[in-house]
């Protein structure tokens, strides 16, 4: 027997400065599906995960909770893991920055690149932000504030080691040009070609004197460690890489990755400084950086101060792990953001989990069970539709994979359930219960259900990755093993004479969604509870700057509009769709106060509105501005309208 091929896949690590929400795990789901595939593919397969520590962020929240950091982050960190091991996450390393074999490693490495002239010693003079730990330059700004987040910068200085980051730069773009598959989707290596590499490398802060919570640099204790290379280095710290040159096996055996599996929102740090540091210290560049896109809460990304975060764990505790890890695996495309919420959710978890899936296989058994006693064989009486069965059978495991290696999780989901769907429509087309009438017919009648239950075993062998307690509650119900990868190119491995399970277990409960909304609501009404937020504090209001100038409001145009027409988003309880009239311009406005304002009380009605709010999608229409509401501390809204009558159009200032 040959030995297995290593393969070496990794998540970003969470940062620890609280619970993650559902975007946030959809991450590790997503690498832990590819993960499973590559092992049942035969793959030997290392999967690293772990958690983000160090930083002025954690620092000042930790004194807001007046504990540590250390007891902070080790509060947050055992959170983010019970959370992984909830999904059913099968990662082999959970690592943190504050291990100590971490911390002695990035002090190596950063004394290395500082003895051989990469690192050196300089003062900043920037514009810091907090929440991304990021110095940035009034060019690099947007709108005056940070790129990444949005939120305010602050000028900030003090004494910093630096990296030579431009030293790097041509090597970097000609790894780009050799290895066109380096970044995915292609659209992000443009985008960090257009926007970094091309302008010019600044050299990158890597040490701070502004705060105490990181690694310390052992020659000069007043700096720590900065961010991105303590948090980077941990792909290669958590297989024992040595500075010094005396690296343990598992980095000589797994080393370089095969592919990171981050978020968009950190593309750059992980192609090009990341690249640029191994670099740096002579080591093989990561084959592959994934950037996947944003799970989005509808049309929105989750923000707690914007209060539409929806945690992996509510989901769970309403629908199931299994269910959950489909959705977001499901409804997230390669290279455009998805979308959340529990309404879609619920639809989903009906339309392809209780009908498509859950029906096939209850379906199935019972029929095997009814006219056979629950044993299954191959009478070999074929006809018509049975050829195209078997062969899209045996043929979907080559769909698959070639989807799995592209990363495009969805379109490979999208294959099963396609073929499960086929196998639905040839229940239809042999109708088993018309077979079962007539004695003449019972062995064409064992066959469709033979080739039935087949089909199932191949689909739920391939399905184990991405929903691995239902595929594993399938082959019980079957009373069949799930199949070596290697071998889903066979039909007919069922033995004759396999008796199906007598008990059987029902994969997925359909769901009302009136109900589904009262479990979430309860939900966040105990935590809301829990947290015990001040009477006064209005808990959904966004967090502001401190203040802004008269330029900043001027970029709001905002005009009075006249509702002339309204009605409910279809499949939606908390949207209304208007159509507003603003002087001679028409336009529509998708607004979430369904709760509060029945369409007939909209229509008439003069509102505030921003007219130059860029356009967005909702629910597949196209909201074209913002109706201002007021929000009390309960979290009611009310419109704000004019005191007097006044045309619409007509600005307000």
């Amino acid at each position: 027997m040959s030995e297995k091929k290593p393969y070496y896949i990794t998540t970003a690590i969470a940062y620890t400065s609280g619970k993650p929400h559902i975007g946030n795990t959809y991450e590790i789901v997503l690498t832990d599906a590819i993960a499973r595939f590559k092992r049942n593919q035969g793959f030997d397969v290392r999967f690293q995960t772990g958690t983000d520590e160090h930083g002025q962020k954690i620092e000042e929240k930790a004194k807001a909770a007046g504990v540590t950091p250390k007891q902070f982050v080790d509060g947050v960190a055992a959170e983010i893991k019970r959370i992984w091991d909830l999904m059913n996450v099968s990662y082999d390393k959970f690592i943190r920055t504050t291990d100590e074999d971490h911390m002695a490693q990035v002090q190596k490495i950063f004394k290395k690149l500082y003895e051989q002239g990469d690192i050196y010693k300089g003062h900043y003079e920037g514009l810091y932000c907090t929440p991304c730990e990021s110095f940035w330059t009034p060019s690099q700004l947007k709108d005056g504030k940070c790129p990444d987040c949005g939120r305010e910068v602050k000028p900030a200085k003090e004494e910093a080691y630096f990296f030579r980051m431009n030293k790097y730069a041509d090597r970097l773009m000609q790894y780009y040009d050799e290895h066109p598959e380096f970044i995915t989707p292609v659209s992000r290596k443009n985008e960090m070609v257009n926007n970094f590499l091309k302008p010019g490398l600044q050299d990158l802060c890597v040490s701070r004197t502004s705060f105490k919570w990181g690694i310390p640099v052992d020659f000069d204790d007043k700096h720590v460690v900065y961010v991105w290379l303590d948090a980077l280095s941990n792909y290669i710290t958590g297989l024992g890489y040595d500075a010094d040159g005396n690296s343990g096996e598992l980095f000589r055996k797994y080393w370089p990755a095969d592919v990171h599996v981050i978020g968009k929102d950190i593309i750059r740090f992980h192609t090009v400084y990341w690249p640029i540091f191994l670099m740096a210290l002579g080591l093989p560049l990561p084959k592959r950086v994934f950037g996947h896109p944003w799970l989005l809460m509808d049309g929105s990304k989750m923000s707690k101060s914007r209060g539409n975060v929806i945690y992996a764990d509510e989901l769970v505790s309403v629908f199931g792990v299994d269910a959950v890890r489909y959705f977001v695996l499901n409804d997230m495309p390669f290279d455009n953001d998805g979308n959340i919420t529990w309404e879609l959710m619920t639809d989903r978890v009906n339309a392809d989990l209780a009908n498509n899936l859950g029906n096939l296989v209850s379906r199935t058994a019972a029929m095997s069970a009814k006219y056979f006693g629950g044993v299954m064989r191959d009478a070999k009486a074929a006809a018509g539709p049975d050829a195209e069965l078997r062969e899209k059978a045996v043929s979907l495991y080559a769909k698959v994979a070639a989807r799995m290696d592209e990363f495009k999780i969805s379109d490979a989901l999208d294959e099963i359930f396609s073929f499960l769907r086929r196998c639905n429509k040839y229940i239809d087309e042999t109708a088993p219960w018309l077979l079962a009438k007539d004695e003449g017919k019972k062995d064409r009648l064992a066959t469709v259900l033979y080739n039935l239950s087949e089909s199932i075993m191949i689909a739920a062998s391939l399905l184990e990755p991405f929903m691995p307690e239902t595929a594993h509650k399938i082959a019980r119900q079957m009373n069949c093993p799930l199949r070596a990868y290697d071998s889903l190119d066979k039909f007919g491995l069922i033995a004759d004479g396999t008796k199906v399970n007598d008990e059987t277990e029902k994969l997925f409960a359909r769901q009302n969604y009136k109900d589904v909304e009262a479990k979430y609501e309860q939900m966040h009404a105990e935590t809301a509870k829990a947290e015990k937020p001040a009477p006064a504090k209005n808990t959904h209001e966004p967090e502001y700057p401190a203040e802004i100038t008269i330029d900043d409001f001027a970029k709001v145009k905002m005009q009075i509009a006249q509702v002339i027409a309204c009605e409910k988003v279809e499949k939606s309880d908390k949207l209304l769709k208007s159509t507003v009239k603003i002087g001679n311009e028409t336009r529509t406005v998708v607004s979430g106060i369904a709760k509060y304002y029945s369409p007939e009380e909209m229509v008439g009605k003069k509102v505030v509105m921003i007219t130059n709010l860029k356009p967005a999608k909702l629910r597949g229409i196209v909201s074209e501005g913002m109706i201002l509401c007021a929000e009390d501390a309960e979290g009611n809204l009310k419109l704000i309208a004019p005191e007097a009558d006044i045309a619409d159009g007509s600005g307000i200032f």
